[in-house]
């Protein structure tokens, strides 16, 4: 069996709500969004961008 194309979103939007809800939902949660590490400028990188303030 295969399923037609969508012609327009709203086909589309019907077609996602024809799935069965145990196929949508999420077997395993998200895991908790990470803090993210302080970033540090060395001296290279200051040097690769000396001078960009004119351009």
């Amino acid at each position: 069996m295969t399923a037609p194309e969508p012609v327009s979103l709203d086909q589309l939007i019907d077609d996602c709500a024809d799935i069965p809800g145990a196929l949508r939902q999420r077997v395993r949660p998200l895991p908790a969004p990470r803090q993210a590490a302080p970033w540090r400028v060395d001296e290279a990188c200051a040097a690769q961008v000396s001078g960009l303030d004119d351009y």
